[in-house]
């Protein structure tokens, strides 16, 4: 049976992956609205774009509209590329929830069925997560720099 030592030392233990959990938790939160806002920016841009090709085929198109077509255009363009890599982070930040959950559950039964040889499998699994974190954060980061991008791009096109 186990020793009240033991068992405060695995909840212990099995609550260190469960802090990266609510880590991961938050930046996913975080990631999907961005995800939310880049999908309706897209689709914001498209209804301008069919409403200027509308509009142009009832009259002569304007060099304005032509400017803002290749504007729209281009940021669309940009815009596809920030939400895969959107989809990128959100999919490094649930890979590493399961792979932190798979770390709780791991300490556990090697703690309930007194199995020692698991410390270097659970060691390896939650790095593992730690580096997806991290392969998620950069994607976050580059995303972020390519929105500031568009945005140099919408405001150069005024």
């Amino acid at each position: 049976m186990f020793v009240a030592n033991n068992i405060v030392e695995a909840i212990q233990l099995m609550l260190a992956p469960g802090l990266m959990i609510s880590a991961c938790g938050l930046l996913l939160l975080g990631m999907n609205n961005k995800y939310s806002l880049v999908v309706n920016r897209i689709r914001l841009l498209n209804d301008e774009k069919r409403k200027i090709l509308d509009r142009s085929e009832e009259s002569e198109t304007i060099l304005a509209d032509n400017v803002r077509l290749e504007s729209i255009s281009i940021q669309l363009e940009k815009l596809l590329h920030r939400v895969k890599l959107v989809k990128y982070a959100v999919q490094n930040y649930t890979i590493a929830v399961a792979l932190f959950i798979l770390t709780s559950i791991l300490i556990g039964m090697s703690y309930l069925f007194e199995i020692g040889n698991f410390q270097y499998l659970i060691t390896i699994i939650f790095l593992l997560g730690m580096l997806l974190v991290l392969a998620g954060a950069a994607f976050a980061a580059y995303e972020t720099t390519k929105g500031y991008e568009i945005i140099n791009l919408e405001v150069d096109a005024e």
